[in-house]
């Protein structure tokens, strides 16, 4: 995982935002590798929940990142994968 590149940022009201995917992947990275940043993880969980994301955005991010928002995805929406 790499930072993104700050000229993909679009330009908001008085702020520059990162597009969704990228957004995502700095917050399911964080979450990922450092134990204390968990609340990351519970980030995404509540943007796919709020913003209604559809399970096929998994897959423009990143590689490493991809499993974990899927398994966030299937539990935002209830899915499991016992059955």
């Amino acid at each position: 995982m790499a930072f993104p590149d700050p000229a993909i940022a679009e330009q908001g009201h008085a702020v520059r935002l990162l597009p969704v995917p990228r957004f995502l992947e700095l917050k399911l990275a964080s979450g990922m590798t450092a134990p204390h940043r968990l609340k990351d993880l519970a980030d995404v969980l509540e943007v796919i929940r709020a913003a209604h994301l559809p399970r096929t955005l998994g897959e423009e991010l990143h590689a490493y990142v991809r499993p974990k928002f899927f398994e966030l995805w299937d539990a935002a929406s209830g899915a499991t994968t016992d059955e």
